[in-house]
C-alpha cells in the first residue's frame, strides 16, 4: 500500500516541484543580474529601460519621459543585446 503512494511522490517532485525550482532559481537569477539601463519586459508587455533600482522594485522608462515603478516579481525577461559589440 504504500509502495504506490512512494512511487506517486516521487514521480509528482521529478515532473512538477523540481522543474518549478529551477524556473524560479532561473528566473532570480535573472532578476538579480538587471543594471541600469538594461531593457525589460514586464508581465504585462511592456518593455522599458531600467533607470533606477529600489529594494523591492525598478524604475523602468517606457517612452521618452515616461516612467513607471514596478516590482521586480513583475518582470518577465530581460533583452539581450541584438547587436553585441564586437
Amino acid at each position: 500500500m504504500l509502495l504506490p503512494l512512494g512511487v506517486f511522490v516521487v514521480i509528482f517532485y521529478f515532473l512538477i516541484i523540481r522543474p518549478q525550482k529551477k524556473r524560479q532559481r532561473k528566473h532570480d537569477e535573472m532578476l538579480a543580474s538587471i543594471r541600469n539601463g538594461d531593457v525589460v519586459v514586464t508581465a504585462g508587455g511592456f518593455y522599458g529601460t531600467v533607470k533606477d533600482i529600489k529594494d523591492d522594485s525598478y524604475i523602468i522608462e517606457i517612452a521618452d519621459g515616461v516612467k513607471a515603478r514596478i516590482l521586480k516579481a513583475s518582470i518577465q525577461m530581460k533583452k539581450q543585446d541584438e547587436h553585441p559589440a564586437d
